[in-house]
């Protein structure tokens, strides 16, 4: 089993923008670091009390997990609680691709165990799912979760688990208030149901909803974000705009209230946090409490909105 239970914060630290390369905007964020600029994060995110961070093998084939080392290692590895995840669309040739993964996963973030390791895509669940047994009895692996499943998938994988004594300790989606299809598909009530806890990324949908960007105003030109979601800024205005009145209304902004939003929900929400204001964002959502009126106001001019941002790495999750 198990032995240590997963400490689950309100919110979890996203990084998968730390991928991005600093040598071309050709990127899918399009984002710009210095190290100087992630420690500043790490820093905030420390001094709040923000101790999840969530990468991948994927953002930036490595980068992404190169720079979380190079900026949590001031500080104790007790601290802070480590998300990574493998991806089975770029496994590796030998026998034991999830093991491999691991390796090189433990040897980019410094560190000889994970907190957390997901199965990023379902793409085979009997195939990928026993071979996190072992890494879990090796000690190198506390806690294990899927990531883009759908129902089925996690029952199947939940299964798997268990007879070995382990299960799926965390269930992570994209979620956000104009994609519920987790919401709908029954994989909140099943989490709530069955004490897993449930991440949702992408609930700011790549800052589409942050009010930062609108049709006067897109997001940056030659990345993947752009692409996805400069032609739906007009459609999304309405919803942004009652971001910003409802964040007037109790002191915050606008993205902390579709934050809120999505904790009012039940989901632990992974932001990516790409500036030290962000972390001070993150405090203000936690500590806001919308009325159902809200609620409902925000779902019904999300539903209005009537956009699919479903990525191009995700299936269906109402089957």
């Amino acid at each position: 089993m198990s032995i240590e239970r997963l400490n689950i914060p309100q919110v979890a630290l996203g990084t998968w923008a730390w991928g991005d390369c600093n040598e071309t905007d050709d990127a899918y964020f399009g984002s710009h670091f210095i190290l100087d600029d992630l420690q500043a994060i790490a820093d905030n995110a420390h001094s709040k009390g923000f101790c999840l961070w969530d990468t991948a093998t994927v953002y930036g084939m490595g980068r992404s997990e190169e720079r979380l080392r190079d900026v949590l290692k001031r500080f104790s590895r007790r601290d802070y609680q480590l998300s990574t995840k493998f991806t089975p669309q770029v496994a590796g040739a030998g026998a034991n691709p999830v093991a491999d993964a691991l390796e090189q996963s433990l040897e980019r973030l410094g560190t000889n165990y994970i907190d957390l390791y997901w199965i990023h895509n379902p793409a085979d669940v009997a195939l990928w799912t026993p071979q996190l047994i072992p890494l879990l009895k090796s000690g190198k692996v506390k806690h294990v979760g899927v990531s883009n499943h759908n129902l089925h998938e996690i029952k199947l994988a939940d299964a798997i688990l268990s007879e070995s004594g382990f299960r799926v300790d965390a269930v992570q989606n994209h979620f956000s208030l104009v994609y519920r299809q987790s919401l709908d598909a029954g994989i909140l009530d099943y989490c709530q149901n069955h004490n897993i806890p449930f991440f949702a990324y992408m609930v700011l949908e790549q800052g589409a909803l942050s009010g930062k960007y609108s049709p006067e105003r897109p997001l940056p030109e030659g990345t993947n974000r752009a692409q996805a979601y400069n032609p739906l800024l007009a459609e999304l205005k309405a919803l942004t705009d009652k971001l910003a009145v409802i964040g007037q209304q109790l002191g915050v902004e606008g993205p902390d209230v579709a934050i809120a939003w999505a904790m009012a929900k039940g989901a632990t929400p992974i932001i990516g946090v790409t500036s030290s204001s962000h972390i001070d964002g993150l405090a203000r959502a936690n500590r806001i409490r919308l009325s159902p009126d809200h609620i409902k106001e925000l779902e019904g001019l999300a539903d209005k909105a009537n956009v699919n941002t479903r990525g191009w790495w995700e299936k269906e999750m109402t089957i």
